[in-house]
């Protein structure tokens, strides 16, 4: 990675979970005090009440308080990005200036969900957002989850923006957002752990990463080693986190379940479901065995 390339919200971000009590509700000490430990093993920012962080079940009032909460423990000096959007644009507003009220650093603004518009609509939506707040703007292409990609012509027409900086990729396509960071100064931050290396070596800015609630020294270890000018040792030390992000993200349990399987973060909401035995233990053996690499 060239020293000139963008990164707006620093480098190693997690993507961080929202603890619960025993009672399913918002816990704002333990939420606190996960997101000091997050900071002080080497995560450079946070985003709140994304995919990980159970956005679909909180309310608006949990967001905000979720996000004062970790505020007044990790400080001015930590970037805090919160999760906006949803299926209809009013919501997504709405979230939007919840969030600069109550102090984030950037929105991370998911395309619209389950409507599946067409790339002109999708753009309009983004383009919304940004004028709603004075925050800057991480894209967030995930089409998995909302069944729309983010096309890469939207994605150079959405740069021209002054406050959409980012996006957080999920969209599967190195060669697309290859392209893309070809042509704007966007920051790429990976949000599939199996491509926080490659992505990084092609340019981009780091990550947004789930497994980082769990091993956060682990995930940003090979792109420090990259950096370093070290790049066999960034290759090795990547395919040491390989088996934990297996089962974390693509054993057919969301990231929040298994990252919940592996911290004393209290349930989940539902309709997800705690991981069962079974589960739990693979985890807790990969875990384990990463720890002693």
């Amino acid at each position: 990675m060239t020293a000139s390339a963008p990164r707006p919200f620093g480098r190693a971000l997690c993507a961080m979970i929202t603890p619960f009590t025993a009672a399913r509700a918002l816990d704002p000490d333990a939420a606190r005090a996960h997101a000091a430990r997050l900071v002080a093993e080497g995560c450079d920012g946070i985003v709140l009440s994304g995919t990980t962080g159970e956005s679909p079940t909180t309310t608006d009032a949990e967001k905000s308080a979720l996000l004062r909460a970790v505020r007044a423990e990790v400080g001015d000096g930590v970037p805090l990005l919160t999760g906006v959007g949803g299926p209809d644009t009013a919501t997504a507003l709405r979230l939007a200036r919840e969030a600069e009220e109550a102090g984030a650093d950037g929105l991370l603004v998911v395309s619209p969900y389950y409507s599946r518009p067409p790339q002109a609509a999708v753009e309009a939506y983004v383009l919304r957002v940004a004028d709603a707040t004075g925050l800057p703007l991480m894209v967030y292409d995930i089409p998995g989850r909302t069944g729309v990609r983010i096309e890469p012509e939207t994605l150079l027409r959405l740069a021209e923006h002054p406050r959409v900086v980012a996006v957080k990729d999920c969209a599967y396509d190195l060669l697309g957002s290859t392209k893309v960071m070809a042509r704007t100064s966007l920051a790429y931050y990976s949000g599939c752990e199996e491509l926080n290396l490659p992505l990084y070596a092609v340019g981009g800015a780091g990550y947004v990463s789930t497994v980082a609630n769990v091993v956060p020294r682990q995930v940003r270890a090979p792109l420090d080693a990259f950096d370093a000018g070290r790049p066999d040792e960034a290759a090795r030390l990547n395919g040491l986190t390989a088996r934990l992000t297996e089962l974390m993200m693509a054993s057919g349990l969301p990231g929040t379940v298994t990252a919940k399987a592996l911290l004393d973060a209290g349930p989940v909401r539902e309709p997800l479901q705690p991981a069962g035995r079974e589960a739990a233990d693979g985890l807790r053996r990969a875990y384990e065995e990463l720890l002693a690499a």
